[in-house]
């Protein structure tokens, strides 16, 4: 039914011009100074000696960046609203100076003017809205950077065979897809600048990132696309008390227009609301981390777009349960990545820095040549003294003792080869995110209590594959044990008759590739040696010093063109 719907959606109706050429100069010019201010301060003046003068700036410098943003975001609306989400999330890592700042673009999407919503959602179901719903309202319950959401109801005969009658009518913002290719194509020559700075580009792959996320927003303007996440995360969870979605009507859903059951409760981060519901905060925050770590460490598709305004608390008469909307934007974790998401988690429960680090390897964000030993000890000493500590206790900290181990520990982090690997940008928003609203439904949450339970289930389930894997390996060792007999006789039988050939020609080639490479040292030694006897000699005994000086030019010949005519493959 989806997709014959998806075939007779018109092209929708046109929307106003979107000056793309103009909106991609105003990003390209943000980014440019930033870069250029970046450089500036935390580069090249500390290479100067002004290192102070740098440092006493910074808080006031990040203010202004983030203030800058908010302007831009707010006024092109589009990805730049997506990015500035991002960062406004980051409350377990940003200064709360940028996050306070860029706060405010979760909520401060205008709506789109609903002429050009109906316009396009009645091209859209091929029918006028009056005959498509019972009712519509026209205005918005939510409007975000792509698109906005409409409480409507289904017509009497669809609403029996739904099962439901309340609906929430997600509409595309019309000329999106536009302001979506332009914001693109300035990110990609962002990308391409970052790429050629050589402290990023040994970090990150920035046009690789700049790719996944197009690949991200694509997805999330396919309405399509996530009518089946939203059925697909709705199974993963099937029968499971702690979790709710909306279901969807297909026959009201095409590429640009999207109609759920509306299941809108308490905002997530409401504390208030939740209070007088008689639930806990505190205890929704535990929750909803565990539901998240389950989809990232264990299901492998998680929501990665768990903002308050994505999440809800339901109340009901057997508990409350948290309820996810909005599934344009989700991720899948591959078996090798969450393996190594799963070492870090134990890791981080148990304190142990060096299993931290050997998790960080495998997922990629460390490169396997790195020499990780002082990571090692870098990582045991902070959980030595900061671990088991929640976000409140951090904050109070003495700020001296994270400038006493940034000192001691800044070098080693900042030469260790760290790169992000790909399809890590939606874990690292998902985690942020969580972080971000569980702090903010509870200011003593601790991620180690978070933490624990997860992760000693995942300790067991581990000690159950390992067994398993042990006696895999067990039946493997004896298969091979007792077909070694036979090999051994087959290779002498080979040996008497033979038929055993070995190859040794690599070999003489590199043993006489070494052989000339060890004269050209001999050579150039003792080139040395007569040259420094025969500057010596020269002021006691001016012939014998020149003969000397003279005769070293022949090792030096031999050191330099010594095997040049025989130089072939090693």
């Amino acid at each position: 039914m989806a997709a014959a719907t998806a075939a007779a959606s018109p092209p929708g109706p046109a929307a106003p011009a979107v000056d793309t050429r103009a909106r991609t100069r105003r990003i390209l010019r943000f980014a440019a100074r930033v870069l250029v201010s970046t450089w500036w301060f935390d580069l090249a003046l500390p290479r100067l000696g002004f290192a102070r003068l740098s440092e006493r700036g910074r808080e006031a410098r990040v203010r202004k960046i983030a203030r800058r943003f908010h302007r831009l975001a707010t006024d092109l609306g589009g990805l730049m609203i997506k990015v500035g989400q991002f960062m406004s999330s980051r409350l377990d890592v940003l200064p709360p100076e940028i996050t306070a700042e860029l706060a405010g673009l979760q909520d401060e999407v205008p709506a789109a003017s609903f002429d050009r919503v109906r316009l396009l959602a009645e091209a859209e179901l091929g029918m006028p809205l009056a005959r498509a719903y019972a009712w519509f309202d026209e205005a918005p319950v939510a409007a975000a950077s792509l698109g906005q959401a409409h409480r409507a109801r289904l017509p009497g005969s669809l609403a029996d065979d739904a099962g439901f009658a309340d609906v929430v009518v997600k509409v595309q913002r019309p000329g999106i897809e536009d302001v979506v290719a332009a914001d693109l194509a300035a990110l990609r020559r962002v990308g391409r600048w970052l790429s050629r700075i050589r402290v990023v580009a040994s970090r990150v792959d920035a046009p690789a990132l700049v790719e996944e996320f197009a690949v991200t927003c694509r997805e999330e303007i396919d309405y399509l696309h996530e009518a089946a996440n939203a059925e697909r995360f709705a199974a993963q969870f099937a029968g499971d008390p702690r979790v709710t979605t909306p279901l969807v009507e297909w026959e009201r859903t095409t590429r640009r227009v999207l109609t759920l059951s509306d299941v809108t409760a308490i905002k997530a981060n409401d504390v208030d609301a939740l209070r007088q519901a008689g639930i806990d905060p505190a205890e929704v925050a535990s929750t909803f981390a565990r539901i998240m770590f389950e989809q990232l460490f264990t299901h492998g598709f998680f929501h990665a777009d768990p903002h308050p305004g994505n999440v809800f608390v339901t109340p009901g008469a057997e508990g409350w349960r948290v309820t996810f909307v909005d599934f344009g934007m989700m991720g899948e974790v591959p078996d090798r990545l969450r393996a190594g998401l799963r070492k870090v988690l134990i890791a981080v429960a148990a304190r142990d820095g060096v299993g931290l680090v050997a998790g960080i390897q495998e997922i990629g964000v460390l490169l396997p040549s790195a020499d990780t030993a002082d990571l090692e000890r870098a990582m045991t000493k902070l959980f030595a003294r900061f671990g088991g500590m929640g976000f409140a206790q951090l904050r109070e900290v003495d700020p001296r003792e994270f400038r006493d181990f940034a000192d001691e520990f800044g070098d080693v982090m900042r030469e260790l080869p760290f790169q992000l690997p790909e399809n890590f940008l939606l874990i690292v928003r998902a985690i942020s995110l969580t972080s971000g609203l569980c702090s903010a439904l509870d200011p003593q949450f601790n991620v180690w209590s978070a933490v624990e339970p997860f992760a000693a289930q995942l300790l067991r389930d581990e000690g159950r594959h390992a067994v398993r894997d042990a006696v895999s390996q067990a039946a493997a060792v004896a298969g091979a044990t007792w077909r070694l007999p036979q090999r051994i006789e087959s290779v002498i039988t080979r040996i008497e008759d033979g038929r055993m050939k070995v190859d040794l020609s690599a070999m003489e080639r590199r043993l006489a590739h070494l052989e000339r490479f060890a004269a050209r040292i001999l050579g150039a030694l003792l080139f040395a040696a007569l040259l420094v006897a025969g500057v010596l000699l020269q002021t006691t005994h001016p012939v014998f010093g020149v003969v000397l000086m003279a005769v070293s030019a022949l090792p030096l010949l031999y050191a330099l063109f010594a095997g040049a005519r025989r130089r072939g493959p090693p």
